[in-house]
C-alpha cells in the first residue's frame, strides 16, 4: 500500500514538472513573438508643402508642416485641402526673398498655423495696403495636454516679408469670421470670449467685434462696451419676466 503511494506521488511529481517545461518555452515563444511583431509608434517628421506666390510680393512662403504616418487628422481645422490631403499640421512658414535668397522663420516658438490670407486694401492716391493675417494656436487653454481647435485661436498681423508680427485678437479668445472695410483702412473680427473662465468656448460665453486699423495694425479694439451691452439686455429684455 505504501509503494503504492509512493509511485503516485512520483507520477504526480513527473507530470507537474513535463507539463511546467512544455509550457514555459510556449509563452516564451509567444511573448518574443509579440515583441518582434509589435508595430512601431509612428515618428513625426518634417515636410514642406507647395510655394505659395503672389506677386504683389517680394517674398516666396514655403509652409513648414508636421506629419505623423497614420495619424488621423482632425477634419475641423481650418486647413487648406493641399493640407488635408498630406495629413499634415502646418507649424511655421519660411519667408524667401526673391532678390537676395535670404530665407527667415515666420514663427520662433511652438504652434499651430491654422490659416493665413493675404488682405488688400486699395485706396485711391494711396499706396495699396498688405498684409498677411494668421489664425495662430498657441497654448492648450483648456489644459486637456493638446493644443487643437478646442483652444483659443488668436488673429496675429504682418507685413508681406513675414516680419513685424503683432498680436490684434486678446488671449483667450477665439476668432469666428472676419471682413475688410477698404473705406476704413481696418479689419473687423468676430470674436469668442472665454467670459466665463471655465476654459471652454460655448454657446454661454460672450461675442464681440474687434477693429483693426491695416495701416498701423496692433492690438484690436472691443466694439461692444460693457455699458452697451448692459443697455441692449435692458431694452430687449424688458417686460419679458
Amino acid at each position: 500500500m505504501n509503494n503504492c503511494l509512493m509511485w503516485k506521488k512520483i507520477f504526480i511529481a513527473v507530470s507537474i514538472a513535463t507539463f511546467s517545461c512544455s509550457c514555459e518555452p510556449s509563452v516564451t515563444k509567444k511573448v518574443e513573438q509579440a515583441k518582434a511583431t509589435g508595430e512601431p509608434q509612428p515618428q513625426p517628421s518634417i515636410i514642406y508643402g507647395d510655394l505659395v506666390i503672389k506677386e504683389q510680393s517680394d517674398y516666396l512662403m514655403i509652409p513648414v508642416n508636421l506629419a505623423v504616418q497614420n495619424q488621423k487628422q482632425d477634419k475641423s481645422w481650418d486647413f487648406s485641402r493641399s493640407y488635408e490631403r498630406n495629413n499634415s499640421q502646418l507649424h511655421n512658414i519660411i519667408f524667401y526673398h526673391k532678390q537676395d535668397g535670404v530665407s527667415h522663420l515666420l514663427l520662433n516658438r511652438k504652434a499651430i498655423i491654422s490659416s493665413f490670407d493675404l488682405l488688400e486694401v486699395k485706396t485711391t492716391g494711396k499706396a495699396p495696403i498688405r498684409v498677411w493675417l494668421y489664425k495662430i494656436l498657441d497654448e492648450d487653454t483648456n489644459k486637456d495636454q493638446k493644443v487643437n481647435n478646442k483652444d483659443a485661436i488668436i488673429g496675429y498681423i504682418s507685413d508681406l516679408s513675414g516680419k513685424n508680427l503683432q498680436q490684434i485678437t486678446p488671449n483667450n479668445t477665439k476668432i469666428i469670421n472676419w471682413v475688410v472695410v477698404p473705406s476704413q483702412n481696418a479689419i473687423f473680427l468676430k470674436i469668442i470670449k472665454d467670459s466665463d473662465n471655465n476654459k471652454k468656448f460655448t454657446a454661454e460665453d460672450k461675442i464681440n467685434f474687434i477693429r483693426v486699423n491695416l495701416e498701423k495694425p496692433s492690438m484690436g479694439t472691443e466694439i461692444i462696451s460693457e455699458q452697451i451691452e448692459q443697455e441692449s439686455k435692458s431694452y430687449i429684455l424688458k417686460d419679458q419676466n
